[in-house]
């Protein structure tokens, strides 16, 4: 090892550490819906594209599941968006590496109307999710049905900017 890191390791190591302070609040575990991700990739300039710096930062632990992974790659190869493979695979990195993959093993007790949003309720429940994050009317009115949040990309933006825990 060579000198030099040997002698930063050791400061590191010297350092006193203290325990991290009750007034840090804790990073929300979130699940997006497809569409805010999709926005929050692909349109730089766009509504949600603070939303990519957001989970970079770590802002937030994005939640995902196999079927949502898969659900975000399949809109992504929408030829109306004209993304080549290669594009495609740079955008996920750009989400996937700040998310956390939970397979959902619990069925959330509210249940949607869609079939296919239930899979993101069902992922918010066993991922222990703070809330979750869509413009999707089937889900925002089941809002206070569930023990975690729903609200709107806009809602989730006043309360990161306005400095408001979730509860």
């Amino acid at each position: 090892m060579s000198r030099r890191l040997s002698s930063g390791l050791e400061r590191v190591r010297d350092r006193d550490v203290k325990p991290r302070s009750e007034s840090l609040r804790p990073i929300p575990r979130v699940v997006f819906d497809t569409n805010a991700v999709v926005s929050a990739l692909l349109f730089t300039s766009g509504r949600l594209a603070w939303l990519r710096q957001h989970w970079i930062e770590g802002g937030s632990v994005p939640l995902v599941s196999r079927a949502t992974v898969a659900e975000l790659a399949r809109v992504l190869s929408y030829s109306k968006f004209r993304l080549s493979p290669e594009s495609r695979i740079e955008l996920l990195g750009d989400y996937l590496p700040f998310c956390e993959t939970v397979e959902p093993e619990q069925r959330c007790p509210a249940v949607c109307r869609d079939a296919n949003d239930q899979a993101l309720l069902n992922l918010a429940q066993s991922g222990k999710a703070d809330l979750l994050v869509t413009g999707d009317q089937e889900l925002l009115v089941l809002a206070g049905q569930t023990g975690f949040l729903i609200e709107t990309p806009e809602s989730y933006r006043r309360r990161v900017f306005a400095g408001q825990q979730t509860p």
